[in-house]
């Protein structure tokens, strides 16, 4: 064997093992969860007078849900006269307007609702919730993203929970709008699930740290600038003041069975541009509060998961390797007579996608009384979750090598059922070479199982299978939507 192939393999099964212990970690999610399933977090007591809340609702160019998110937090069943509604619009297009005609509406008919349109978009998101916060008059700051629908009950669900004043922020549960809509909306809705449900279940409860999400979550005023206040070094804001805050020693509750509706994301470009976000994000936080966290005197047992938490995502970067080294590895096996490495190959995937499929198994079981009929869309999901390796890729590549770009907002067309039609509308996403590279790795991985077909290397199949539709999927759909017809498709994104 040449030293190319010697190093080849040994690349190969390092990557390997490393995915293997990501994916053992999932299990460990699992077990935490079943092991505090019944300590449902309750108020320590309640408010006998109820106190003031600010809502933010931070919007740039949302024509087609601004009005409806504003409609939706005015129904609020809260005192009004504690009830205090920001608009924070950073908006360029008509969608100023849309928002302007709303909160004179509800203005009108006895709503504290005002609107605040800046300039320019100085910190993105993180600097309009900073700037509404100079005239806010709450104590209390909930934030809603502008393709939510908070339940009317939201405030009163969540409020007394600060009665516990070491507690600065409760987060309520997403729920999905459209999900039925098509595969694609399927597979992010039993994604989220995953997150919320095993993640921040199995954290919150174990007394680990989670993170808000960023909307549909109430945040104690106080918290905010005692950890630092909202910063915008990072494109995941809320991640990155959730763990400043918990250093600092706020206690933070998640609570699953309140549930706060969303669109997800209906386009295959759309969808791209979420995770980019969320995966770059997540690495600056990871380099700018991972060090804090380790040289902090928390329990080893928070360092640790907090550490799987931030460096998750560096997964993607082995994901791209093990893609490329798959094939080839396989042929130096085959060609050696290496039978014997399929014993340790077939199992370390095993370990990485069982996990997997189990993890959210698990979670729709808890979720869903008809939860054996979604078990059908674990083999997509995971190959959607492959497909997003070349996106989320350049996005850990970006976070690392210190890119800046601006804070790419998921576009959202009120898309809440199959009758509703997002093609023509305008915020449509243009990706050029990208689609082209998951387009060629997916004909890679067909030629890939073809030699493993011919060759009777059947314990690999489906291993490849899942990396060749995965690939295929992403790459084609970003394809044919984005060349589907549209009045207004923005300029090409950076590649």
């Amino acid at each position: 064997m040449t030293l190319l192939e010697t190093l080849t393999l040994a690349t190969y099964f390092f990557v390997l093992v490393i995915l293997a212990v990501y994916g053992w970690h999932r299990y460990y999610l699992v077990y935490l969860y079943m092991r505090n399933k019944d300590r449902q977090p309750v108020p320590a007591g309640s408010f006998d007078a109820l106190p003031r809340v600010t809502v933010q609702l931070p919007i740039y160019n949302e024509m087609y849900v601004a009005d409806r998110l504003i409609d939706a937090v005015c129904r609020l069943e809260y005192p009004r006269e504690l009830l205090e509604i920001q608009v924070l619009d950073d908006s360029t297009d008509e969608t100023t307007a849309v928002a302007e005609r709303a909160v004179r509406r509800h203005a009108a008919a006895g709503v504290d609702i005002s609107s605040l349109h800046r300039g320019d978009r100085h910190g993105f998101k993180a600097g309009a919730l900073e700037a509404g916060l100079e005239s806010a008059t709450g104590e209390y700051v909930a934030i809603f993203d502008a393709d939510f629908i908070p339940p009317p009950d939201f405030l009163r669900r969540t409020i007394h929970y600060f009665t516990d004043p070491k507690v600065g922020m409760v987060q309520a549960r997403w729920g999905h709008i459209n999900e039925d809509y098509s595969l694609l909306t399927k597979i992010q809705a039993i994604l989220l699930d995953g997150h919320f449900v095993l993640e921040h279940g199995g954290r919150n409860r174990s007394g680990f740290f989670f993170n808000f999400n960023g909307t549909a979550g109430i945040w104690r005023r106080a918290a905010i600038p005692d950890a630092g206040g909202w910063q915008h070094d990072t494109l995941t804001e809320d991640l990155d003041l959730s763990y400043r805050a918990q250093l600092r020693g706020w206690k933070f509750v998640f609570l699953q069975g309140l549930v706060s509706p969303a669109e997800v994301p209906v386009e295959m470009n759309a969808f791209k541009s979420q995770q980019h976000r969320w995966a770059k994000g997540s690495i600056q936080t990871c380099r700018k509060v991972l060090p804090q966290i380790l040289r902090s005197n928390l329990p080893v047992a928070v360092k640790t998961e907090a550490f799987f938490h931030l460096t998750a995502n560096f997964n993607y970067l082995l994901m791209c390797v093990l893609s490329v080294l798959m094939a080839p590895s396989m042929v130096i096996r085959y060609n050696m007579g290496w039978y014997e490495m399929l014993l340790i190959d077939v199992p370390l995937f095993f370990a990485a996608t069982a996990s997997v499929a189990n993890f959210y198994m698990v979670c729709q079981r808890e979720l869903h009384k008809d939860w054996t009929t979604r078990l059908k869309y674990l083999p997509f999901l995971m190959s959607i979750g492959i497909g997003l390796t070349v996106n989320n890729t350049r996005a850990v590549l970006e976070a690392l090598f210190r890119k800046e770009t601006e804070f790419a907002r998921t576009p959202k067309y009120r898309i809440e059922g199959q009758a509703d039609e997002w093609i023509g509308k305008k915020y449509r996403q243009s990706v050029v070479v990208q689609p082209m590279i998951e387009v060629a790795l997916g004909l890679y991985f067909t030629a890939t199982v073809f030699y493993a077909l011919a060759n009777g290397i059947y314990g690999t199949v489906p291993f490849l299978v899942l990396f060749q539709i995965g690939f295929l999927y992403t790459g084609l759909l970003s394809i044919v939507q984005q060349y589907a017809p549209s009045d207004a498709v923005l300029k090409p994104v950076e590649e």
